[in-house]
């Protein structure tokens, strides 16, 4: 049929639903010991409140994602918009800054929030901890749960953990950090709470409504009592319009409970590409409720990674060691957050190395302490307020090299770095100029293996080969592995990165791992096929996994 005769497309508009019941949230997931004490009735009903007014402004959010992916994918780079413009170029608003207990951040410890690692880092001697319900928490329905019970027992002054070994653990500490308590990102769900709209409608709960609405419903009003406040990361945001979705949140919950609006502060994670060009924007939408922004570093090259696998071997990185904090792009993104943080009255707090101690290894633990001592130098004497460390012996490392550059300051916000010029080009300057060795293939492919046998068995941070492995640093080596066989790449020793290439590596770390009964290499093996050997690429290699393995069902 040629055009001329071709019957025109008729467009069929699906029937608008029409209101037929009362939103609800119902858990599916099982019971456990004081459960009920964080899934109680009136927490429900705020979590069905959230739920009932922002649950469709978050699927607009992740459709906005999809399509910025497919045209960075199809040569549209990103670019500083025009359209918000004005607000770049205000140079009068500014954020709300530090709450109570967030004045100094000069050192942050990261971390789970399981009782024994809560206490951890409550007796670390760090300012702030990022109590982490995301990258480094495996989010089994138990440790969702257990999780929240543990913030709210170590909030209320009543923690405690016996391990099976008979070692009981106490926060012994007079000053114990700030907490800083990080949810899940837009992109997930949680399977185990299901919500119905107003349409009769099912669908699984988001993550990050039921992470920060049980936080917050549970623990404001002690937190604000205490001294401090209710204040949260926010993780993978690609847009200023997805923090309007969360400043909305925050003004909403600040309602419910009678709080002051402002009080909720935040601190925003520059974790992704996209979101490396609306900084400015960003910041002031959360303006009210913004504290500052971190330096993501390790989401932020997986995202790189993610966003231009399919563009030709110009976008392709290196051997992960060798895409470090030094490289053009990963300078440009830096030095734009703290000046972009300094000029609107936000902290810019520095990103996790992933070097960590090892205390039965002397010569492990001295090159962690001089390759950790080397970035907070470099973070300090950049202009960052603080950092991040995995481990509390590093705590010592990080301070000295801030207190070097802040003495009795609790931060240099005042240091404007007005030198700092940073085009859109900067940021997508991958060239780096080191190749891609055998040894760098093959750590990928174990770490990403390693990492994920231990998050099946419900560990999300993971030390492996004397690095703190998490979810981000597991997306780096399988992303580098799917991008390097579909760009036909080959090794400096001459092999080239094909799928037999790949399934012979899996095999050999297969056959090398120390297994015993009840591991989950052979599932971690499956999951890796499917998101670094498959055809299509997973946005996020939690996802499949998530619903495969970790969903409880009757």
């Amino acid at each position: 049929m040629t055009p001329a005769t071709a019957t025109p497309m008729r467009t069929r508009t699906a029937p608008i639903p029409t209101q037929t019941h009362e939103p609800s949230i119902d858990v599916t997931g099982r019971f456990g010991p004081r459960y009920d004490e964080i899934l109680t009735p009136d927490a429900v009903t705020f979590l069905t409140e959230l739920h009932q007014r922002f649950a469709a402004r978050r699927y607009d959010r992740l459709a906005d994602r999809m399509r910025r992916r497919f045209e960075i994918g199809n040569g549209h780079d990103p670019r500083f918009r025009d359209d918000t413009r004005h607000i770049r170029d205000d140079a009068e608003w500014q954020v709300a800054g530090a709450g109570p207990g967030l004045e100094d951040r000069r050192v942050e410890i990261t971390g789970p929030t399981d009782p024994k690692m809560t206490i951890n880092a409550l007796n670390s001697g760090a300012n702030v901890w990022l109590a982490d319900q995301e990258d480094a928490t495996s989010p089994t329905w138990k440790n969702v749960i257990e999780g929240q019970l543990s913030l709210r027992d170590a909030i209320r002054g009543e923690l405690s953990y016996t391990s099976p070994e008979g070692k009981r653990y106490e926060v012994t500490a007079e000053h114990t950090p700030t907490i800083v308590m990080r949810p899940r990102g837009w992109h997930l769900i949680e399977h185990h709470i299901r919500f119905t709209d107003r349409f009769g409608r099912e669908m699984a709960a988001s993550a990050s409504l039921v992470d920060f609405g049980l936080y917050f419903f549970h623990n404001a009003a002690r937190l604000i009592a205490d001294g401090r406040g209710p204040y949260f990361y926010l993780p993978k945001l690609e847009s200023s319009e997805e923090a309007r979705l969360w400043n909305d949140v925050f003004t909403f919950s600040e309602q419910y409970i009678g709080i002051a609006h402002g009080t909720i502060r935040a601190t925003v994670l520059i974790e992704t590409l996209p979101a490396a060009f609306e900084m400015e924007e960003i910041l002031f939408e959360l303006r009210d409720h913004c504290a500052g922004l971190n330096a993501g570093r390790w989401d932020y090259i997986f995202s790189i990674i993610k966003n231009y696998r399919g563009r030709g071997a110009r976008f392709v990185l290196p051997d992960r060691s060798e895409v470090t904090m030094t490289v053009p792009f990963m300078r440009a993104y830096t030095e734009l957050l703290v000046q972009t943080c300094h000029r609107r009255g936000a902290f810019a707090i520095g990103g996790m190395s992933a070097f960590i101690p090892n205390r039965r290894s002397p010569e492990v633990t001295e090159r962690a302490f001089e390759k950790v001592a080397a970035d907070k130098k470099r973070e300090a004497a950049d202009g960052f307020d603080g950092t991040w460390v995995a481990h509390p012996d590093l705590i010592p490392v990080a301070r000295a090299e801030f207190d070097a550059v802040l003495g009795e300051r609790p931060n240099q916000i005042d240091r404007q770095r007005d030198d700092v010029r940073v085009t859109a080009s900067d940021l997508i300057d991958v060239r780096i100029g080191r190749p891609i060795t055998a040894a760098g293939v093959r750590g990928n492919v174990s770490v990403a293996i390693c990492y994920l046998e231990a998050w099946l068995r419900g560990q999300g941070a993971v030390a492996i080969d004397d690095l703190m492995e998490d979810a981000a640093t597991a997306e780096i080596s399988r992303s580098q592995v799917w991008q390097w066989i579909h760009q036909d790449l080959s090794t400096t020793e001459g092999d080239r990165i094909t799928v037999d290439y790949i399934e012979g590596l899996i095999a050999e770390v297969l056959g090398t791992a120390d297994r015993r009964d009840g591991d989950r290499f052979d599932d971690a093996a499956e999951v890796f096929r499917e998101v670094a050997l498959g055809r299509d690429f997973p946005a996020f290699l939690t996802l499949p996994a998530y619903t495969r393995f970790l969903v409880e069902t009757d």
